[in-house]
Order: C-alpha cells, then structure tokens, then sequence
C-alpha cells in the first residue's frame, strides 16, 4: 500500500484532506452505494478534485483507503468493549452493535468491489488487524461460554460469518428500513447464540478463528 493511500508521510494538512475524503466517502457508499462519482465524494469533503486525486488517484486506492480505517474502528470497538464492559457477554452484545455499521460498510466494500477487496487482503496492515480482532473475539467467546451465557458448540468463526451474511446489501430497501433490519437481525444472531435449555444440536463441527485465517496465532 502506498503512502498516497495510507496516509504516511503526509503534512498535517494533508493527512487532514485525506481523513475528511475518507469520513466523505464512507458516508456516500452507506447513503448511495458503489457508484457514487469521485466528484461528489470530493464535494462533500470539501476539497478540490486535484486534491483528491492527490491523495486518490483511482477508486481502488479510496476503496482500499476506507476499508482499512473501518478495520481500525472495528478493533477499536472490540478493545474498548473488552476493557470497558463487566463480563464477555455484554462485551460481545456490545461489539456486534457498535460496530455493525462499520461491518456493514466492510461487507457491501467486499460484494461490490470484490477485486479491490481480493487485493485489500494481501496487504499486511490488514492481516494484522484482522488476527487483532479475531484473538479478542477469541477471547470474549470464550470466556462468554465458560460463564456459560454462550452456547458451547460454536466458534469465533461462526460468529463472525453469522454477522457478515446478516450484513449483506438487500437491494431495494430503504435507509430506515435498512437500518432498523440491521439492528433485529443482529439481536436475532445474539439470541440465537445464548445457552438455553432448548438449544437444539448443531451439525457440522463449529467453526473457529482458525478456519478464517489458517496462518494466524488465535487464541489466549
């Protein structure tokens, strides 16, 4: 990744330009969606077009750009909740909502720029903070289960693949209706996840943080 697209090397000035162009362009993909023009996103950071092909020059670089400050978020969201919140329960219930519109974002990223994002997962910032957030979900599960709120038979992975099909783009939908969906399906996804008398075997074995990223260190 270049220092054009990861903001190293840049005056304050310029880093500043490149942060509001990002906060622009994440904010017109969750209004509008993919095809929204340079120009617009230029507008509404409130730079000139020369500026932002300064520090974008094509849309995979600003694709690549805001998927990765969304990761930052996510991990902050998962630190912050970790640390902050009395037991892993709430911890997770936490997470799974405070950063759903951040995930949300990164799941429509990865459907409409599928190539972009193919090559957004090569690069080593985002393996790093992908193996950060998944030894933290790794923890949260399992401590969560051993307070015996969560239901022994899944993993991370299960968890995580829950809440990125649940995140998935429905074509058609209003913003409020998009919105409020988001937020019931998320609360399904975590009811379905606590122990109850009821809970009804799973098939197939649960899949783990390892089966999302075979070459990470997972785990305590």
């Amino acid at each position: 990744m270049t220092s054009s697209t990861s903001g190293r090397g840049l005056r304050a000035d310029a880093r500043l330009n490149r942060q509001q162009i990002i906060e622009a362009a994440r904010e017109l993909f969750a209004e509008r969606g993919p095809d929204v023009p340079t120009e617009e996103v230029a507008r509404r950071a409130g730079v000139g077009t020369a500026t932002f092909y300064r520090r974008f020059p094509d849309r995979q670089a600003l694709i690549s750009a805001v998927a990765l400050d969304g990761f930052h978020r996510v991990v902050a969201i998962a630190r912050t909740a970790e640390d902050e919140e009395p037991d892993a329960w709430r911890a997770l219930t936490r997470f799974v909502h405070q950063a759903g519109t951040e995930l949300r974002l990164a799941t429509w990223l990865s459907v409409w720029f599928a190539s972009s994002w193919a090559e957004l997962q090569k690069d080593p910032e985002t393996h790093r903070l992908r193996q950060i957030l998944l030894k933290i979900l790794d923890r949260l599960v399992q401590r969560a289960q051993a307070d015996g709120d969560m239901r022994p038979d899944v993993g991370t992975g299960d968890l995580a693949l829950l809440i990125a099909q649940l995140l998935r783009p429905v074509p058609g939908l209003p913003t409020e209706l998009t919105q409020r969906s988001m937020v019931r399906s998320l609360d399904l996804a975590l009811n379905s996840l606590r122990v109850r008398d009821d809970n009804q075997q799973l098939l197939h074995q649960a899949i783990t943080s390892a089966d999302l990223d075979p070459g990470g260190e997972h785990g305590d």
